[in-house]
């Protein structure tokens, strides 16, 4: 059974002039897909499968996003689904400040060859940290934080 902390992901993007509008600052749907990425596979690490989006729970843009830091791990578990909590920093390299731009929920089912839902294990959440980590997830999504998923 996996635990949380098996499931964290840190991931950078460089937002490079095409990523950009014409503010100058990444295309939100350039985030999303970075996010719905890093986000599978923290789904995938705990699921040991091949895991697709479901469902995007709400998608909180706070500020614009020069440069991505991208985080996810899982923080609930259904039948079939995983529920990965996703952030997005905005970080100046030469100075390492970061700022929260970007947070959502993604819900993700994982699959078998044919497409068909498959039942992932259980997550392990046992230290300190995972705590913290689980219990900001629930804070964050409502409380909802169990349930969802099939």
């Amino acid at each position: 059974m996996p635990s949380l902390e098996d499931t964290f992901i840190a991931n950078r993007e460089r937002v490079q002039p095409n990523h950009a509008n014409n503010h100058g600052s990444c295309h939100g749907g350039n985030v999303m897909k970075w996010m719905d990425e890093t986000g599978a596979m923290s789904a995938m690490r705990l699921a040991g499968r091949t895991c697709v989006t479901a469902g995007i729970e709400r998608m909180d843009f706070k500020r614009p996003v020069p440069v991505g830091d991208i985080a996810s791990y899982a923080y609930r578990t259904g039948r079939t689904s995983v529920g990965v909590r996703i952030r997005v920093f905005a970080e100046n390299p030469r100075t390492g400040k970061r700022e929260l731009t970007t947070e959502s929920y993604f819900t993700f089912v994982a699959v078998d060859e044919d497409g068909s839902p498959m039942e992932v294990p259980e997550l392990r959440v046992e230290s300190d940290r995972e705590r913290r980590l689980r219990s900001d997830a629930k804070a964050e999504a409502g409380g909802d934080a169990d349930a969802g998923g099939e």
